[in-house]
């Protein structure tokens, strides 16, 4: 009768962790890059009308960094005159761009 209570547990014992063991759910974390398609551009690459709106918009200012994608628009970086950095977007033409246009 020993035996058999004992051979009982192990087999009742077995089980549950077979079934704990299958119930476990794996975590699946799902990343996604953007790729907004900018390139990195000096800014000697800058259209004059982007210059021009640029200095007339932010004259304090200083560019940071300059991107553009394959339609043509400029993403630049400007770094305010308190530190704090701004990105804007603007078309060839010097045409300040929204976020819903982009």
């Amino acid at each position: 009768m020993k035996k058999y209570i004992l051979f009982s547990i192990v087999v009742f014992a077995t089980i549950m962790s077979a079934h704990a063991y299958s119930c476990q759910m794996e975590k699946v974390s799902k990343i996604e890059m953007v790729n907004d398609d900018y390139e990195r551009i000096p800014s000697s690459e800058l259209t004059p009308a982007v210059v021009e709106e640029i200095l007339k918009e932010y004259p304090t200012s200083k560019l940071g960094a300059a991107y553009r994608n394959s339609k043509g628009i400029f993403k630049l970086v400007m770094v305010l005159k308190s530190g704090t950095r701004r990105t804007v977007y603007i078309d060839p033409y010097g045409n300040w761009i929204t976020n819903k246009k982009r």
